[in-house]
């Protein structure tokens, strides 16, 4: 079948800040927007928003409508107090204007009392939160309609694979440390809802109301993890794998799969840090699980993987070799000779925005950064003040990872079972004397449009006092019959089909409601769910 049939601009290119980008050749019959109806259907585990697929009924979000002191100042770090200083160059009047401010309105934070630890003890009174509230719909686009013809003519020529349908959800869930020393981002917030104790039992419910097959989360504090929610998400049929950041950080990524839906085949905890690396000396992580799915026929193993890029907007090079070292570690446990690589499924909070060199090298598999400035890296700052251009290579030779994002053959010696090479895919990187391109391997597209069809308006996964922007993503390997994969993307021999996602919601939407965290939601980030399709 044509894919030009079903062309539509998914990706425009443009970034959150550009001028809306010219939409008129949208087809109206793909990804569509429709009314939808307020009547969810029964919960089950094939449709985990108790949504009707076929009448694409909505999900509703209740989220508080407060009086807001929004700011539109440019987002500081997200940062432990305590932890290591950013070395950037700024002038006296740069660095007063950019120094936390506390909301008047805002009482100083203190330690939550303990709240429950599982998910049937969380109840929370709210008997002395007098908030207005009104709603928010968040919709379930639904597109199995236009996957029956591909399934008609699949009869057909007498071809009849069996379909393995998952669920995946990517949530940067907010650490409570990290709230609380970085108040200044949640001055438009009521006091009480910034609480632990009535946080969790907001974030639990959302999980449960998803019950997604796989849970991919960050910012996971520790303390929390183990005593609370991963109890809580045991007792709904999860298996759960963490790794906490290095250093001491309080946070980390978790993935978590339905038991009966998946089995584990492996576990590789990413570290970022390098202790004689200087480019790599901050404690970010990432987490890469390979999952057996359960099936009556045999399936390919499906790999997860999971990470929180650095948060600097000025520090573009450390981002970049931070998603080299997690894009080498799935190239090393997710490629068979016999078979390639097994179907990829890439969530997390990577601190970028759309159309950014750092967005477009994930979606596209290349990127010349000649001339690239460290600060335009991840499009979070439109203006460069002066910053250093990128170096030629961006990390040293000693990391062990060529300019393919593959591991080096020292380095992947270094390493037990079967690991992809340069010369396996058929595709590696010019071998030139300039450094400046990047490469890597896998055929990724993105769940979401980044932009709504129509007006073009930016959509936006985090919404607080200084920013509201896309920074989390779903990425996947798109099938060859894949309707939905963004043009531009080159197919994987063993992809997946999107078969529907949650829709996000614009900052308008989010700042009629008071922004992120309400009383409802307690993250500064939207979750983001996808359904997929593998055929076997």
């Amino acid at each position: 079948m044509s894919r030009n049939f079903f062309r539509c601009p998914w990706w425009t290119g443009y970034s959150p800040w550009a001028p809306n980008p010219s939409v008129s050749s949208w087809n109206p019959h793909v990804n569509r927007r429709p009314s939808y109806s307020s009547r969810p259907s029964r919960a089950s585990s094939h449709n985990p928003l108790g949504i009707t697929w076929s009448t694409q009924a909505s999900c509703w979000i209740h989220i508080s409508n407060l009086n807001m002191a929004s700011k539109r100042d440019e987002p500081l770090p997200k940062r432990m107090r305590t932890g290591e200083e950013e070395h950037v160059e700024q002038n006296p009047s740069e660095k007063k204007s950019s120094s936390p401010s506390r909301d008047a309105r805002v009482p100083p934070l203190h330690a939550p009392p303990e709240p429950p630890k599982t998910l049937a003890e969380v109840q929370v009174s709210t008997a002395q939160m007098p908030f207005t509230a009104r709603d928010v719909r968040r919709q379930w686009e639904d597109f199995n309609l236009y996957y029956s013809e591909l399934s008609r003519w699949n009869h057909v020529f007498g071809r009849n694979p069996e379909n393995f349908d998952f669920t995946v959800l990517s949530y940067n869930i907010l650490s409570q440390d990290l709230l609380e020393d970085n108040s200044h981002l949640y001055s438009h917030c009521r006091r009480p809802i910034l609480i632990w104790s009535y946080r969790l039992p907001n974030i639990l419910k959302e999980l449960a109301d998803m019950n997604a097959d796989i849970l991919c989360l960050q910012e996971v504090q520790e303390n929390h993890y183990r005593t609370q929610i991963k109890p809580s998400l045991e007792s709904l049929g999860y298996h759960c794998e963490y790794k906490a950041r290095t250093g001491d950080k309080p946070d980390g990524c978790a993935i978590c799969f339905k038991s009966d839906k998946f089995s584990l085949v492996s576990v590789t905890p990413v570290e970022y840090y390098r202790p004689n690396i200087a480019l790599l000396n901050r404690d970010n992580i990432g987490l890469v699980l390979l999952l057996q799915p359960k099936s009556q026929r045999a399936a390919p193993v499906i790999c997860v993987a999971n990470t929180h890029l650095l948060y600097n907007p000025r520090r573009g090079d450390i981002k970049l070799a931070q998603l080299a070292i997690l894009l080498a570690e799935i190239a090393n446990v997710a490629f068979t000779k016999d078979r390639g690589f097994c179907p990829i499924v890439l969530c997390g909070d990577f601190n970028s925005v759309p159309g950014s060199p750092l967005h477009s090298f994930i979606r596209e598999g290349k990127l010349n950064y000649e001339g690239v400035t460290i600060g335009k890296v991840s499009g979070q700052e439109q203006y460069s003040r002066g910053q250093r251009i990128l170096s030629c290579p961006i990390w040293p030779k000693s990391l062990g990872i060529s300019q393919n994002c593959v591991f080096e053959p020292k380095e992947k010696a270094r390493k037990s079972g079967e690991s992809f090479s340069e010369t396996s895919a058929g595709n590696s990187a010019p071998n030139t004397q300039v450094q400046s391109s990047l490469y890597h391997h896998f055929s990724l597209s993105s769940v979401y449009s980044h932009f709504f069809p129509g007006s073009g308006v930016p959509e936006v996964t985090t919404c607080h006092s200084r920013c509201a922007l896309t920074v989390d993503y779903i990425f996947y390997s798109a099938a060859m019959n894949d309707l939905f994969a963004q043009l531009g993307t080159n197919f994987s021999q063993n992809g997946l089909q999107l078969l529907g996602r949650l829709s996000l919601l614009t900052e308008q939407d989010l700042w009629s409601v008071n922004g992120l965290p309400n009383e409802t939601n307690s993250s500064d980030h939207l979750s983001l769910l996808a359904m997929f399709r593998l055929e076997i």
